[in-house]
């Protein structure tokens, strides 16, 4: 198992190209935000938008959609229950972010299955949260694309079947292998399974113990595949590092750290990361 450092970071965040529009940084999906969670995907879609994405859409219960519009209008908003809309719209964005407050509902199964019925090999499709418990629970055949799941803990367990105790580096990759994905195991110093090697992400702390922390890493990762699509997994591994990166800085001073700070935080830590000449470390809070 490798560390994972901050030169990944470099390695994926550099100068946008002079000749560019919003069609340059990808589209992305955002697929959940029931009656009841629609704070997860506002949380997953700021993150998105402020990773750089070029375009961003929530398909949720429109229950949530004044909230939404409200915190984020940078972001278009469908109807999740409209088969049709739903479907057109997956087949039409190069990455889908799916599970964020989606719930285990007979809605939630619905809205999964025709997510999971619409996606191409070439899209990358981020599978978090709810996404996951309805996969394992309903036995949801796995869609097509490059796959990323997020879980955490419980959530591998019940999808790979290994106990907590037992979730040790051969077991887990082995069953990432027979997933043929990436996998985020979120744990006191996550783990990156791709297919190739696993890292660990040696930084982060107890502050973020908060609600909604996954909910904007896994927007953060929709966001960096979809702007940095030629990076493969490192955009992947940027998105991890980042995220933990800027939740330590805020940290320093506060006893805990809001998932929409580190959200809101990450467009000045992305410019501090271009402007960064060498890989020491990097800080975006008043710093020059």
């Amino acid at each position: 198992m490798e560390d994972l450092t901050e030169q990944i970071l470099q390695k994926v965040i550099t100068t946008r190209p002079a000749e560019s529009f919003k069609g340059t940084f990808g589209k992305v999906l955002l697929v959940g935000g029931n009656h009841q969670y629609g704070g997860a995907i506002i949380m997953a879609a700021t993150a998105a938008v402020n990773a750089g994405a070029g375009l961003v859409t929530v398909a949720c219960d429109l229950v949530n959609r004044t909230a939404l519009h409200a915190r984020l209008p940078e972001a278009m908003v469908i109807d999740f229950t409209d088969q049709a809309a739903l479907s057109k719209l997956v087949k039409s964005v190069d990455t889908v972010v799916v599970g964020p407050g989606l719930g285990e509902e007979d809605v939630s199964r619905r809205v999964l299955n025709t997510v999971f019925e619409n996606t191409t090999t070439d899209q990358t499709i981020v599978i978090d949260g709810s996404a996951i418990t309805l996969m394992a629970k309903e036995q949801v055949t796995a869609p097509a694309g490059h796959l990323i799941f997020t879980p955490h803990q419980m959530e591998w367990q019940r999808l790979s079947g290994i106990t907590i105790a037992d979730q040790a580096e051969e077991l887990n990759q082995a069953a990432q292998q027979k997933l043929g994905a990436t996998v985020v195991l979120k744990r006191h110093h996550t783990e990156i399974y791709t297919q190739s090697h696993v890292y660990r992400l040696p930084i982060g702390s107890a502050a973020q113990a908060v609600g909604g922390m996954g909910d904007t890493l896994a927007g953060m990762i929709g966001g960096f595949c979809a702007q940095f699509k030629d990076k493969g997994d490192q955009a992947v591994l940027a998105a991890v590092y980042a995220h933990s990166a800027i939740a330590d800085q805020i940290a320093q001073d506060q006893y805990i750290v809001l998932p929409t700070q580190i959200a809101t935080a990450l467009p000045a830590f992305m410019k501090k990361v271009e402007q960064e000449p060498s890989t020491h470390h990097i800080g975006f809070l008043g710093d020059n």
